[in-house]
């Protein structure tokens, strides 16, 4: 098995760089998306989200009010640990159940976990390479108001949050510019893909789990 850690920031593209590496034959392993799975009606993890943060953060079906619950830990360090202490020991679980499935089926599998807070997490990167999908700030502010409708000020106040352009720089193996025209941006990656077959790496079979 060969792992290799996708970051970025917010808006930055990583998702058009984990789709490509699917149909490449990377088998993918997205955080957000176990984040989602962990606190699904009638998980623990929401059991406890709705003992510490209240019954307000449910909606009328029982399932997560996300908005509610983000505008009560955004900015609110204490609030977002505790929250990541909730969460963060299922995701673990989560994707470790669905990494021993992987292996199982495909013990020289490619895995690509998409962590979207690499940085800002305590993992101990180990990982074969760590990837960045890497936009300027103002690149991505604009994708956030003209793609998913959030206002000017949100958009900076979330990319300001999160760990600097900088600082996902330093911890990187290999940069993928997604501030090119798409065609380029999936040239990078194709590039790369070709560059860790000619290591030796075999291609598994496409499989996506968790997109």
């Amino acid at each position: 098995m060969v792992t290799i850690a996708l970051t970025g920031g917010i808006g930055s593209g990583k998702t058009t760089i984990a789709n490509r590496l699917a149909e490449l034959g990377g088998v993918i392993l997205d955080a957000d998306v176990f984040a989602r799975e962990a606190v699904a009606v009638g998980s623990p993890a929401l059991r406890q989200i709705a003992a510490r943060f209240g019954q307000q953060v449910l909606l009328a079906d029982g399932t997560l009010d996300r908005p509610a619950l983000g505008a009560l830990v955004f900015g609110d360090e204490e609030a977002r640990r505790a929250l990541n202490d909730i969460v963060h020991p299922e995701v673990r679980r989560l994707t470790g159940e669905r990494l021993e499935e992987v292996l199982a089926d495909d013990p020289a599998a490619l895995v690509v976990h998409v962590i979207p807070l690499l940085v800002e997490s305590t993992s101990n990167y180990d990982y074969e390479e760590i990837w960045v999908a890497d936009a300027p700030a103002r690149t991505r502010e604009e994708r956030l108001v003209e793609g998913r409708g959030m206002t000017r000020e949100d958009a900076q106040a979330r990319i300001a949050s999160q760990a600097s352009d900088d600082e996902r720089r330093r911890i990187a193996d290999v940069l993928i510019d997604t501030s090119a025209p798409l065609d380029e941006t999936l040239d990078q990656v194709d590039a790369e893909w070709r560059r860790l077959a000619a290591a030796g790496l075999r291609a598994p079979e496409t499989q996506t789990y968790g997109v």
